[in-house]
């Protein structure tokens, strides 16, 4: 049974209820939902040895295999994102979860490059529109104060899922081969999917479970939840703070992809006398770091903005010491490379640590930036996080297929590591430039 809207007079009235905690629900779907989607795009990396010996695959191939899912998901960003502003994300959700989870299970039949270039440029777009959607829904479903916040828990528990991933991979390989995990994965998808169609609504009034108190605290989200087919493209175009979004986004996903992608190759070449067990732990370390940083991100920038006064000084001060704290750790990270230490489980549980301290202050970024999005779009949320998606991934389609060229051309990893931390470098320099308290819609301010 839908719930009637309380008439304006009645929330004080409302505020003396005990409100329900629906929107908590909410929080555990985004939180499952990037669990998911974070094993589906990390696993290839763990399977991609045996992937390279069965399909007779370069290096540089290899790369561009997984450039393929970041181009795809780049490209699909915004649409993916404008679908959720206007149909409303259980629509959009139920079936791009379903369609990215048919590829993921493809991918185990796949018999040559071009297959396997194709069917994962197919699971790009379908992921593509997860993150703006489950942005839009929070918009919708959680007063601001616990926005950040709930971004911080769902990119805490994306990294912590993609960082098991691999030792999770290398157990399921254990007992089948890399094309049946591909199809295990998938399969857990589609129980997500028709779950969140059964309990999920676009605008929590709908919501048999949201009692009037809880309402009262959405006061004003309404409008959030609400389909918008006209974005507002000049204006979006035009905010200097949409541009050093999308900018900071490429220049921090940029580093990000290797640890994705490249980094269980790195390992086996760095510390070759490693089990491939013990090398899949060390694997770990980078997401699962980078999961803390998240959540420190979310649980202090609160106390931050009281101390400051100010959620623009306090985004600025988290992203700029995300973003140069992150340069800094993987500069000693590139430098214990060379420094000619044996390759000793001790010696690769130093270095990682350091490559874990990289992804800790890299995520310190990225509760600020997802929220940022929330507060610049309002209504347009989805558009808007897919666009500062969309320029994350497209440096997800570079770096990938950069290292892959570096590694053919037997330069090594150096290089390529040096890149990464001009990135951060870079990104560093945007965030003393965005302002969150300026939306595109004046309406969507928050007073």
């Amino acid at each position: 049974m839908t719930q009637p809207t309380p008439a304006p007079g009645s929330i004080p009235a409302a505020l003396n209820q005990t409100p329900t905690r629906a929107r908590y629900w909410v929080v555990v779907f985004a939180i499952t939902l990037a669990i998911l989607s974070y094993i589906d795009r990390v696993c290839i990396s763990q399977a991609a040895e045996h992937i390279k010996r069965d399909l007779g695959l370069t290096q540089t191939q290899i790369g561009m295999i997984f450039s393929s899912f970041a181009v795809a998901y780049a490209l699909f960003e915004v649409p993916g994102g404008w679908m959720g502003d206007v149909m409303g994300p259980r629509k959009v959700l139920m079936r791009i979860v379903i369609w990215w989870s048919f590829f993921t299970a493809a991918t185990g039949y796949m018999w040559n490059f071009t297959s396997l270039y194709v069917v994962r440029f197919l699971f790009g777009a379908g992921e593509a529109g997860c993150f703006p959607n489950l942005t839009k829904a929070f918009s919708a479903w959680l007063p601001n104060s616990e926005r950040t916040r709930a971004q911080s828990i769902m990119w805490t528990f994306a990294r912590w899922g993609g960082a098991f991933t691999p030792p999770l991979v290398v157990w399921v390989f254990q007992y089948m081969s890399w094309r049946s995990a591909f199809v295990l994965f998938g399969a857990l998808g589609v129980f997500w999917a028709v779950a969140f169609y059964l309990w999920y609504r676009d605008n929590p009034r709908d919501h048999k479970s949201v009692n009037a108190a809880e309402l009262a605290l959405l006061d004003g989200n309404d409008r959030l939840g609400q389909g918008h087919a006209h974005v507002p493209w000049s204006k979006l175009i035009k905010n200097r703070s949409i541009w050093l979004l999308w900018a900071q986004y490429f220049f921090i996903t940029y580093p990000w992809y290797f640890y994705i992608t490249w980094l269980p190759l790195f390992l086996k070449e760095r510390y070759p006398d490693l089990d491939a067990t013990t090398r899949a732990y060390l694997a770990v370390l980078p997401l699962f770091f980078g999961g803390i940083g998240s959540l420190t991100s979310g649980f202090s920038s609160a106390r931050l903005t009281r101390l400051t006064g100010s959620i623009k000084v306090s985004r600025r001060i988290m992203g700029c010491l995300g973003f140069f704290g992150a340069t800094a750790m993987l500069l000693v990270f590139i430098q214990m490379q060379g420094t000619g230490r044996g390759a000793t489980l001790d010696a690769a549980i130093l270095s990682m640590i350091f490559m874990g301290l990289t992804s800790f202050f890299n995520d310190l970024v990225m509760p600020g930036a997802w929220a940022t999005c929330m507060d610049i779009g309002g209504k347009y949320a989805g558009t808007v996080s897919g666009s500062m998606n969309m320029m994350g991934n497209l440096a997800g389609f570079v770096a990938p297929t950069v290292g892959g060229m570096i590694l053919d051309a037997k330069l090594g990893y150096t290089p390529f590591l040096y890149s990464m931390a001009l990135m951060y470098f870079l990104g560093g320099l945007c965030w003393p430039f965005i302002d969150p308290t300026k939306p595109l819609d004046p309406e969507d301010a928050v007073h």
